[in-house]
């Protein structure tokens, strides 16, 4: 691997990100319509930015294995969008936004990423707002805010509870505004399979047609991956189904690095699962922790109806634990507090295996109609799932994998180790450290869409003028596409007798068992045992039927646990060798007396950044150290 240039601008951090986009180079508008950009994803960061790069011209193949873009997992982030506008004039700044994000994070992202990404949160809600996304507003018809969690401030921008699907909304109306007048070419139903690389440099994409099971090559000057995070290496997750780490993967083992996999989160507030054989959890929002409050009965086998438990045995453990923040301490607390409860034999429900969020305070003290107008989508949603209506009984809750902080390494510019290959959004690793907030996915993706990946993407296109994309005979694509070829008829000739889908769930539990919410070493150990075992048995007792000249979802499906069997060996390895408890990374070995994560900032102060050696177990690190020039080092604390 070659050195790791984070290419962070010298100067003050007020001023790096200005200053960055006048010494960058530029393109003018009539050589943009010479140059191709592929950009792979179509949520809010692929959208917005196949919107903003077909806007200014750029030739632009955007491609989604949804059949709209409309369908892109996006529109699960319910809860709102973080900016620090101060409309509640409590104290919000740029700056208090930029320390919150450190903080959150747990001091493990860089300080010049997030900088601009507070910087950046300002504009994004005018843009918003411009494409006629339907914020809530109050009653002199402002934007509206409430809180969210790690925050002390009301800076959350939200559409009821459907946020991320109004943004994207949004975002694709722009999208499709481009696609009418062709400066970009919409590719559905297509998956891509693979990277090209030419002389060290991205120059195109190996697909495949997930209804027709063609394969095509696609070249371009660039390549952009906007494919969203890994969190379904743990089979049940909040993510959709889909949801999946081929992309990246495929890029990482063409020599992009693959920075801190181990840091993935997971949300406090989801329903808890009903059985065994469940397929999927269900994300109930965050901005729920605005008005809900968290509690268990203080005795074990506490078996009354949750009204008719009196106050004095009840535990809000939150309020009691994080008097500052209360319930709205960040997620990984938030996380790590139900599981402690619930491991004491304090859970809830049929199974004991959740918490309860409840609303019959905030009903008291503000009205139904109040609760209604903020959430009653998000009731309706649970009602539905558990035919349990929280306007009378509260909710039941429980941590579930979410978000992963982890993604590809990518500088200043959200370029990866690869020349020419851009990774915006969930897909890197740059911007949310060991612990995302809550509200700042969006934030991010539009960010890296609409306002960054636009000015940095032409400093490195600027060197292509005159050149014309690699064309789709060159010799670097003929063995790339007979790889991706040889792997999908692999899993269809395997004739084995077990499903995609027990493979992934058996995998899951390991993952959750021992690189989940706690990992310790010799749990990590453990699990770098049994997934090869696991893996080697998916290569010979796989049972795919079908054809690939069809529509074949178990065969989809086959690729994607593939690589999240690779994957998952490689978060094993970096969670072990991180020798911390930092954010959502929580060893056993390293926490204080009462429980919270103890960091090593001599030791870990750093982004591990692992390469491909053709062996998951036994990747290569390189760390880009970690330099805090502007907020101090702190034990962080919710207290």
């Amino acid at each position: 691997m070659t050195g790791l240039e984070a290419k962070i601008p010298e100067g003050p951090l007020e001023n790096k990100w200005e200053s960055h986009k006048f010494s960058v180079r530029l393109v003018n508008p009539a050589n943009k319509r010479k140059l191709r950009v592929i950009i792979v994803g179509t949520g809010l960061a692929g959208a917005s930015a196949a919107a903003s790069l077909g806007e200014l011209g750029y030739q632009v193949d955007v491609f989604t294995f949804h059949d709209t873009p409309r369908r892109a997992h996006s529109i699960a982030a319910q809860g709102g969008i973080n900016a620090a506008k101060n409309y509640h004039n409590d104290g919000d700044s740029v700056r208090r936004l930029f320390y919150d994000t450190i903080k959150g994070g747990d001091y493990r992202s860089r300080e010049a990423n997030v900088y601009r990404l507070a910087e950046v949160s300002l504009n994004i809600i005018d843009q918003a707002t411009a494409q006629g996304v339907p914020f809530a507003r109050e009653y002199g018809g402002l934007l509206d805010n409430r809180s969210f969690g790690g925050a002390q401030v009301a800076r959350t921008f939200y559409a009821r509870g459907q946020t991320g699907q109004q943004l994207l909304l949004g975002a694709y109306q722009a999208l499709m505004r481009q696609v009418k007048t062709r400066t970009v070419r919409l590719h559905t139903r297509v998956e891509m399979l693979d990277l090209v690389v030419k002389d060290g440099r991205a120059i195109g994409i190996v697909t495949r047609d997930l209804v027709k099971g063609e394969i095509a090559r696609h070249s371009a000057h660039a390549v952009v991956l906007a494919t969203g995070g890994y969190a379904n290496v743990f089979f049940l997750s909040t993510n959709a189904k889909a949801s999946n780490t081929t992309a990246i993967w495929r890029a990482h083992r063409r020599g992009a690095a693959l920075a801190n996999p181990c840091f993935t989160q997971i949300h406090p507030t989801c329903i808890p699962a009903s059985d065994e054989f469940q397929s999927k959890l269900t994300l109930m929002s965050e901005s729920l922790r605005n008005d809900g409050r968290i509690w268990v009965p203080k005795n074990p086998g506490d078996d009354r109806p949750p009204e008719q438990i009196p106050e004095i045995d009840r535990d809000y453990y939150l309020e009691r634990r994080y008097p500052a923040f209360g319930n709205l301490v960040a997620r990984d607390i938030a996380s790590r507090a139900a599981k402690r409860v619930v491991d004491a034999g304090l859970g809830v429900g049929p199974l004991k295996n959740g918490v309860y969020l409840d609303f019959a305070d905030a009903t008291t003290r503000l009205g139904r109609r109040t609760i209604e107008e903020r959430y009653d989508n998000l009731f309706e949603m649970y009602n539905r799932i558990t035919d349990e209506d929280p306007y009378l009984v509260p909710m039941r809750i429980y941590p579930a994998p979410h978000y992963t902080m982890g993604g590809l390494w990518v500088d200043y510019n959200l370029m990866t180790t690869i020349p020419g290959l851009y990774a915006i959004g969930e897909a890197n690793f740059s911007d949310h450290g060991a612990n995302r907030l809550g509200a700042s996915a969006l934030m991010q993706g539009l960010a890296d869409g609409y306002f960054v990946l636009p000015y940095t993407i032409g400093d490195y296109l600027a060197g292509l003028l005159n050149e014309p994309p690699v064309p789709t005979d060159d010799p670097a694509f003929g063995p790339v596409e007979d790889e991706v070829g040889d792997r999908v008829r692999g899993y269809l000739a395997t004739g084995g007798s077990r499903t995609v889908d027990w493979f992934h769930r058996e995998l899951g539990k390991i993952m959750l068992d021992h690189c989940g919410m706690s990992r310790s070493a010799q749990g990590l150990e453990k699990a770098l045992s049994d997934i090869p075992a696991l893996y080697e048995e998916f290569k010979t007792d796989l049972r795919v039927l079908g054809t690939g000249e069809e529509l074949n979802q178990a065969l989809e499906r086959a690729g994607r646990v593939d690589d999240f069997f690779e994957l998952a060996m490689l978060m094993c390895v970096d969670a072990r060798e991180r020798e911390e408890s930092c954010g959502g990374h929580f060893r056993e070995e390293y926490q204080t007396e009462d429980g919270e994560a103890l960091r090593d900032d001599v030791g870990f102060a750093h982004v591990s950044a692992w390469e491909w050696t053709g062996d998951a177990a036994r990747p290569e690190v390189q760390n880009e150290d970690l330099v805090f020039e502007n907020v101090a080092l702190t034990t962080r604390s919710y207290k």
